[in-house]
């Protein structure tokens, strides 16, 4: 991959990053994400909040194999959930792992997120759950692996959530998706019986026009 290519996928995860930070969907050194370009992921290295990694900080790996490129840093301790992420469907562009409250919170009394709104149908669909297993293990790994092709978004049970994109803009909105459905599932729950849309309200919107074009124009955009 040329110098340009690797530079500006290293500016965007800066910037997707920050954007993480700043709305709250992980506190101090949590969460991870990565972006793909061909064989090779760049990852955010362990022990670092996001929003304090620069762009030559962002850990080159090669999917095929694992090898890191030596810059001096440890990738993130879940690279083994973004390898395999990306081993296992190879149209993912980039993955965002963190840790929004009201995500984990759904998991400590639900697992099935219902879809309740248009947003939510349209951009993500099924969310798919995993009960919860040791971080870092190739356990969640492999878990999360086996899950990618199912559903672009996971809840991972008492711990987090992972979302796949075709890019990280992509990835990124259907973590900010994600967490707002499960805030009103927690606000619709406590005021009464949620009411999700049904089978056949959920395959109208995702026959609109104009939900086609948006979400084509998502893919695109960075």
């Amino acid at each position: 991959m040329d110098q340009d290519n690797a530079r500006g996928i290293r500016q965007e995860l800066c910037k997707y990053a920050r954007k993480i930070v700043d709305n709250g969907l992980v506190v101090g050194p949590g969460g991870n994400i990565s972006a793909r370009a061909g064989d090779k992921m760049y990852l955010s290295p362990s022990g670092f909040a996001l929003e304090e990694i620069g762009p030559e900080q962002w850990i080159e790996v090669d999917i095929p194999t694992g090898q890191v490129t030596d810059i001096g840093l440890r990738p993130s301790s879940e690279v083994l959930m973004h390898l395999y992420g990306y081993r296992q469907k190879p149209d993912i562009g980039a993955m965002v792992h963190t840790h929004p409250p009201n995500c984990i919170a759904f998991t400590l009394i639900e697992r099935e997120l219902p879809i309740m709104f248009p947003d939510q149908a349209a951009l993500v669909g099924r969310t798919a759950y995993i009960p919860y297993l040791i971080p870092t293990t190739d356990l969640l790994a492999d878990a999360v692996a086996a899950k990618v092709n199912e559903a672009s978004s996971i809840l991972l049970g008492n711990h987090g959530l992972v979302t796949t994109g075709r890019n990280l803009r992509e990835a990124y909105y259907r973590t900010q998706v994600v967490e707002e459905s499960a805030k009103i599932y927690l606000s619709a729950r406590a005021a009464g019986t949620p009411v999700p849309l049904t089978a056949q309200e959920v395959a109208d919107i995702a026959a609109l026009e104009s939900e086609d074009y948006r979400i084509q124009l998502l893919q695109k955009m960075k």
